[in-house]
């Protein structure tokens, strides 16, 4: 069975982890979920709410991580999902997240990154050049990294999809499929 890796951590959206978890596996993928160490993992639920200038944030669900970042070989996955949330602010600090992430942008295998995540390929610097969607405020971090920022909900450069949050899901999901599925059939 072919299998896809998720990196995250603590603070992760809920719904950035959950979905593309089970639609992988809904599609008859394996998912791994790796994380700075192997533990049961706290996620958050980010929110919308009139009269806030940005989303809100509440405890959302837990979910044990499968394995440690220094323990992941890449080799061994067909594609990655880089969820957001707040995990990437602190997991682009991680070597090993980063090795991670060179691997597939290197190998062009499937990456589908939404919301913060775009901020672990800027860390490791293989945004250059590249098309990619994110959270709004971050189209500043992308373009000092020379990428290119796209306000869109399913934006593919290359093997790399993108969108800007949860609320991108259907769009994000499908065009993510559509490039796995041509790279790498479950």
């Amino acid at each position: 069975m072919a299998k896809v890796l998720i990196l995250t951590g603590d603070a992760a959206e809920t719904l950035e982890v959950f979905y593309p978890y089970q639609r992988l596996q809904e599609e008859g993928y394996e998912v791994d979920i790796a994380a700075p160490s192997a533990k049961k993992l706290q996620f958050v639920v980010h929110d919308f709410v009139d009269g806030f200038d940005t989303y809100t944030e509440k405890l959302g669900h837990t979910w044990q991580a499968d394995l440690a970042f220094a323990d992941v070989n890449p080799e061994d996955y067909v594609a990655l999902v880089i969820p957001g949330g707040r995990a990437p602010e602190y997991i682009r600090n991680d070597e090993d997240c980063l090795r991670i992430v060179k691997h597939f942008y290197g190998e062009a295998k499937p990456v589908a990154q939404l919301c913060h995540g775009p901020l672990i390929p800027a860390a490791a610097g293989v945004l250059q050049g590249r098309k990619t969607s994110a959270y709004p405020a971050l189209a500043a971090d992308i373009r000092a990294v020379g990428g290119e920022w796209v306000d869109g909900d399913a934006v593919v450069d290359g093997t790399v999809v993108s969108g800007r949050a949860w609320p991108d899901h259907p769009g994000w999901m499908r065009a993510f499929m559509t490039v796995l599925k041509e790279h790498a059939p479950a």
